[in-house]
């Protein structure tokens, strides 16, 4: 069966591309090893799918990029709110308990977050 593609993004692919920059000044600014790292792996994802004109491979493309700036911006809430990161926790070590993986909320692991922060 054949999926539809993903619903539009909103942003543009320009808009998106300095948004992921701009995060990555945050999260490693400067001239660092990883800021290079970072900023060459995200113009190399750009510049290999600059010439793609596959309106849903277009639009999974930029789904992907904003599901890296929603993870590192509920990555950040996690780190700065207590029970926010303690459910994160929590379902990621359920997660990885019950053998379904782990890595990030909302996953092939589970139901999400939502229900660990009752």
């Amino acid at each position: 069966m054949v999926q539809p593609p993903p619903a539009p993004v909103q942003r543009t692919a320009l808009q998106l591309y300095r948004d992921l920059l701009r995060l990555i000044e945050h999260v490693a600014p400067g001239t660092s090893p990883k800021a290079i790292a970072l900023r060459a792996t995200v113009r190399a994802q750009f510049d290999a799918n600059r010439s793609e004109t596959d309106v849903g491979r277009v639009e999974a493309h930029k789904a992907s990029a904003v599901r890296a700036l929603s993870n590192y911006m509920l990555y950040e809430s996690g780190a700065k709110d207590a029970k926010l990161g303690k459910a994160m926790s929590r379902f990621n070590d359920d997660a990885l308990a019950s053998g379904k993986g782990g890595g990030g909320v909302g996953g092939k692991g589970g139901e999400g977050t939502k229900a660990y922060l009752s």
